[in-house]
């Protein structure tokens, strides 16, 4: 299921009807109410989220969304107006996923989304990835830290999958970006000491595994 929020009418049914001719089974709202009152009812695979809406803007939900342990993996899409850079970079440094810059194509948004679900699925065996306390089971998609789940969003945990099984490798902030953000990317390597600065925290004193190398990136080492 992929939730479609969307103000103008007209552009959510064209969204809608694309998706469903794609193959992916689409429900259409207009706001944030709409919106919170279907993840009680359903959690879906992928929201696609304007930014300029009534009430709730985009970047406000995407913000409630992440800071909701029930919510705070789903995949998120955000359609941004033509030229409004900042908002773009906003939405990314708070979790989105990927993004659009209205008027975009409806062949444009389903390879969006496609490329969004591709990384987002786990279709691999379960493996368990251990370093001192940090624990990670890519098959369930969770993160344990001393025994205690930590809640990661989307690109969190996948900067910290980089890390776990690359330990040792020294990824530059562009290396990270192209990785987890996508070589369509486009903003600053800030983003990624941002997501990085959150991860920390989140791990507690296993946020020291990750290590600032200076003037090149970040690499992980195990403190055992």
């Amino acid at each position: 299921m992929i939730y479609c929020v969307e103000d103008d009418n007209s552009i959510r049914d064209l969204m809608i009807y694309t998706l469903n001719s794609a193959g992916y089974k689409t429900k259409g709202m207009t706001d944030a109410k709409q919106l919170f009152e279907a993840l009680k009812r359903e959690k879906p695979r992928l929201i696609m989220l304007d930014i300029m809406l009534p009430g709730q803007d985009g970047i406000q939900i995407l913000k409630q969304l992440r800071q909701s342990a029930a919510t705070a993996d789903i995949p998120v899409i955000m359609a941004t107006a033509k030229g409004t850079e900042y908002d773009k970079v906003i939405g990314l440094d708070l979790g989105a996923d990927d993004y659009l810059a209205k008027p975009f194509g409806m062949m444009e948004m389903v390879s969006r989304v496609r490329a969004v679900l591709r990384r987002a699925e786990q279709n691999d065996r379960a493996r368990i990835l251990k370093i001192g306390e940090l624990m990670m089971n890519t098959g369930e998609h969770t993160v344990f830290v001393h025994g205690k789940r930590v809640q990661l969003t989307l690109k969190e945990y996948e900067l910290l999958r980089k890390f776990m099984e690359n330990l040792g490798l020294v990824f530059t902030r562009d290396q990270l970006l192209e990785s987890i953000w996508g070589e369509g990317y486009i903003g600053e390597t800030r983003t990624v000491d941002v997501h990085i600065g959150t991860l920390r925290t989140k791990l507690g004193t296993c946020g020291d595994y990750i290590e600032t190398v200076r003037g090149v990136g970040y690499r992980m080492e195990a403190h055992l």
